[in-house]
């Protein structure tokens, strides 16, 4: 009965979506790490982007953490739509005299909308990125060129190192389970696995001519409104669970508005670099 009136409470909620809001930071983190690999420029930057995809999506302790996350994201934006209602309803009325911008920053205030605008960008972020590289029968596999005496021949790379001629495996191998195993048409014996290109993906949706400059944009907006709901939510996450000691508060006050500019800031910046820097 306790346990149900604390998750029922004010109290409760502001303490599930201060933890919620706390392991959505550290995936913030570990997501950028691995996406900040688009801007290394280099030749095998490709290789590396896909690889750390394949970790992401088939290591089982990253699975475990990948649906923690995706319970967070709709616990986080319920519990937060619930907690606005509920202040809303204990002030029916406003205040005959309200000057609510004298003692709260502009973030504080606009939390929900903040999280809102949050919401619909990481659903149009899953439909472009995540469902393709989970669902999409189509999904392009890696591929390298090399020349072999004066003639360029294409090669699936294998996640052992291989090299798989595209002409050969293309005409006498099946791809299944998702595009991502060869398999000898012949013998049905497992040759081995290759990468999905998730990078050709993401460079080409950013790239594109038609709407690759706007999507861009849109995505370093919303790095923006990711800024200021982190600018207020960081440090409000800690009061919430009773960290607010003179001693740590400067801390994490500090810490927060360096978090809230700096992974934004590197987030909004992969897009940016892939449409007008990258050469491809």
């Amino acid at each position: 009965m306790a346990k149900s009136a604390l998750l029922k409470s004010s109290l409760g909620k502001k303490y599930w979506m201060a933890l919620t809001g706390l392991f959505l930071c550290l995936f913030l983190v570990g997501h950028l790490l691995g996406n900040l690999q688009l801007l290394s420029g280099s030749k095998d930057a490709a290789l590396h982007f896909n690889q750390y995809a394949l970790f992401m999506t088939s290591n089982p302790a990253v699975k475990i953490l990948s649906y923690l996350t995706y319970f967070s994201i709709l616990f986080h934006a319920v519990d937060g739509i619930v907690l606005t209602v509920q202040n809303r309803k204990a002030r029916p009325k406003g205040y005959v005299k309200n000057n609510p911008s004298a003692n709260t920053i502009w973030a504080s205030r606009n939390m929900a909308v903040l999280g809102t605008l949050i919401l619909v960008f990481i659903v149009t972020h899953m439909v472009n990125f995540w469902a393709k590289m989970h669902f999409d029968e189509k999904m392009p596999l890696q591929t390298v060129t090399i020349n072999a005496g004066g003639t360029d021949m294409e090669f699936y790379l294998t996640t052992n190192g291989d090299y798989l001629p595209k002409s050969r495996v293309d005409q006498n191998v099946i791809e299944i389970k998702n595009r991502t195993e060869f398999y000898d048409a012949a013998a049905g014996v497992k040759i081995n696995e290759g990468y999905k290109d998730l990078y050709k993906i993401t460079v080409a949706f950013f790239k594109n001519p038609d709407y690759g400059l706007i999507a861009s944009i849109l995505y370093a907006l919303a790095m923006v409104v990711l800024g200021f709901h982190l600018y207020h939510g960081f440090g409000s996450a800690f009061q919430s669970m009773g960290v607010n000691s003179p001693k740590h508060s400067p801390f994490i006050r500090n810490f927060g508005k360096a978090f809230s500019i700096v992974v934004p800031l590197l987030f909004a910046i992969i897009p940016l670099y892939i449409h007008f820097i990258l050469k491809v």
